[in-house]
């Protein structure tokens, strides 16, 4: 039972298959994360310009 478990244990270590899959799913998060982070930037100071409108157009 062991001697099987070790032999499992070792093929598992050794099989690659879904690697490829997984590192692009890691590039793909680290992606999202950034784009969610730079939109989130470019929310604040766009919404500083609309502000600035805004108070420009009230006054017309």
């Amino acid at each position: 039972m062991m001697r099987l478990f070790k032999t499992r244990m070792r093929q598992w270590a050794k099989d690659e298959r879904g690697a490829t899959a997984i590192e692009y799913g890691l590039i793909a998060g680290l992606m999202v994360l950034a784009i969610i982070g730079s939109l989130y930037s470019f929310a604040g100071a766009n919404d500083d310009v609309y502000q600035i409108i805004e108070e420009n157009l009230v006054g017309v």
